[in-house]
C-alpha cells in the first residue's frame, strides 16, 4: 500500500510539473522583469498586446502553441506584454498598434519587428531562423470533444450526460478568439464524466446547424440530460462565466483551474442533521445517526455518493471521539499539500469539505 502511495505521489508530481510548465510557456513580462528576462543569454520573441484587441485575441491560441513548442528550447524565450498594464514599457519600444511582435536577439535590447504571418507555423519558422533552433510545432491534446455527423447523436443526445456544444465556423474570428477559453472550460471539467464540453464545425455539417437553428457563429447550446432539444447559452464568454454556468446547471463545484471548491460534496439536509448530531449526548447520537441513514437512502446521483461520506464520518465520530473530524481534516490537508493525482485530490477534497460540518 505504501509503495502504491509512493507511485501516486510520483505520478502527481510529474503532472503538476507538466501543468506548471504549460502555465509558463509564454512568459508574462512587466517593467519589473523585462530586462531580467529579455536581452540576456537567450533570444526573445515578444508580443505587445492589449486585452481588448480583436486581432490579439485571434493571435492568442497561435502564440500559446508557439510557447508550448519552444518550452524546452533553453536558447529562446517566448513572452508577452500587456500594454494596458505596462504603458511605459510599450512606449519605450515604440508600440503603436496591437499586436506588435518583436524579436530581441541574445544579449540585446534592440529589437527587430516581425512582419510575417501570425500563425504558429510562420512564427516558428521565424524564431528558428533568428534563434538558430530547429523546433517543430507542438501538438497539444485537446479536452474538447469534436463532434461530427457520425457521433453527434451518441454524444449530445446521451440522457446520462450534460453537454455544452459550440457551433463554430473555421473562418470565424470570434470563434478563434473563444477557442483558448473554451479549451480551458473543457480542461476544468475533464474529471467530471457526466459533463461534456464539445464543438461542431457548423460550416462542414450544415444540416446539423440548421436542425438546431444556428444562424451565427459561435452559437453555444446546452443539452442537459433533461432536455435534449437544446437551450441557447446566453451567458458571458469568460472562463468564470462558463464555469459558473456549468456548476449551476450540472451540480458540479469546480473553479477555473478544475479544482473542487469548498462547496463540493455539501448536502444541506445532511448538514442540518449533523448539527443535531454534534449537539446530542452520546446516547442521543445513535438516534440522530439513524435519521442520517434514512436521509442518505433518499439521495440520488452525486448526493448519494456524498451521503456515504457523511455516514462514515458520523460513525467514526461516535467510535473515535469528538476530535476525530479535526484530526482527520488535518491529515487530509497534509496529503493535499503533496503532489497527488487529480482524481485523488478530488476524493480527499470531498472528504475534507464534508468533515468540516463535523468540526
Amino acid at each position: 500500500m505504501e509503495k502504491l502511495l509512493q507511485i501516486w505521489v510520483a505520478f502527481g508530481t510529474l503532472a503538476l510539473l507538466a501543468v506548471a510548465a504549460f502555465a509558463e510557456d509564454v512568459v508574462v513580462l512587466t517593467e519589473a522583469n523585462f530586462e531580467k528576462e529579455v536581452g540576456q543569454d537567450r533570444g526573445s520573441l515578444v508580443e505587445f498586446y492589449a486585452p481588448w484587441c480583436g486581432h490579439c485575441k485571434k493571435l492568442a491560441p497561435e502564440f500559446e502553441k508557439l510557447g508550448t513548442s519552444f518550452r524546452k528550447a533553453k536558447s529562446v524565450l517566448i513572452g508577452k506584454v500587456d500594454c494596458d498594464e505596462q504603458k511605459s514599457l510599450c512606449s519605450k519600444y515604440d508600440v503603436s498598434g496591437y499586436p506588435t511582435i518583436k524579436w530581441f536577439p541574445k544579449g540585446s535590447l534592440e529589437p527587430k519587428k516581425y512582419e510575417g504571418p501570425r500563425t504558429a507555423e510562420a512564427l516558428t519558422e521565424f524564431v528558428n531562423t533568428e534563434g538558430g533552433t530547429n523546433v517543430k510545432i507542438a501538438t497539444v491534446p485537446s479536452n474538447v470533444v469534436v463532434l461530427t455527423a457520425d457521433n453527434f447523436n451518441e454524444v449530445v443526445l446521451d440522457e446520462t450526460k450534460d453537454v455544452l456544444v459550440e457551433f463554430y465556423a473555421p473562418w470565424c474570428g470570434h470563434c478563434k478568439s473563444l477557442a483558448p477559453t473554451y479549451e480551458k472550460v473543457a480542461t476544468a471539467f475533464k474529471s467530471d464524466e457526466d459533463v461534456v464540453i464539445a464543438n461542431l464545425d457548423a460550416d462542414k455539417y450544415k444540416d446539423l446547424a440548421e436542425k438546431y437553428s444556428v444562424s451565427g457563429f459561435p452559437t453555444l447550446k446546452f443539452f442537459p440530460r433533461s432536455n435534449k432539444a437544446g437551450d441557447e447559452y446566453e451567458g458571458g464568454r469568460d472562463l468564470d462565466d462558463f464555469v459558473a454556468f456549468i456548476n449551476e446547471k450540472c451540480g458540479t463545484s469546480r473553479d477555473g483551474k478544475g479544482q473542487l471548491t469548498s462547496n463540493a460534496g455539501i448536502v444541506a439536509s445532511l448538514d442540518a442533521l449533523v448539527k443535531e448530531f454534534l449537539a446530542a449526548t452520546n446516547e442521543e447520537k445513535k438516534a440522530v445517526f439513524a435519521r442520517i441513514e434514512e436521509e442518505v437512502e433518499k439521495l440520488t446521483g452525486f448526493s448519494a455518493r456524498y451521503g456515504k461520506i457523511y455516514l462514515k464520518a458520523a460513525k467514526n465520530c461516535m467510535e473515535k471521539g469528538s476530535d476525530y473530524a479535526k484530526n482527520e481534516r488535518e491529515r487530509i490537508q497534509r496529503i493535499l499539500d503533496k503532489a497527488i493525482s487529480p482524481a485523488k485530490a478530488d476524493e480527499f477534497t470531498l472528504k475534507k469539505n464534508i468533515l468540516s460540518a463535523f468540526a
